[in-house]
């Protein structure tokens, strides 16, 4: 295995595209990352977790570390949604 393909493949970045250039792997991994650390952020803080621990994962495990807070159920401690849900 290629270090470009493990970059991509803990990234999420091996999901859109099949064979990545290694010149833009790893600052498209960083930048793909940095979004999924805000996008755990955000959903751990919504769901009652903390929101640091969930955002240090979502910049190591990318959209892995999105999928398994998804599927994680909502703590009894956490906010109330902004609004009703339909």
């Amino acid at each position: 295995m290629q270090w470009t393909t493990a970059i991509a493949t803990a990234s999420g970045l091996a999901l859109v595209t099949v064979d990545p250039a290694p010149g833009t792997v790893l600052g498209t991994a960083i930048a793909v990352n940095v979004c999924h650390a805000i996008v755990c952020g955000v959903i751990a803080g919504n769901s009652g977790y903390a929101r640091w621990p969930w955002r240090a994962l979502g910049f190591i495990g990318g959209v892995w570390a999105v999928a398994v807070l998804l599927c994680l159920p909502r703590r009894a401690g956490g906010p109330p949604p902004a609004r009703p849900l339909p």
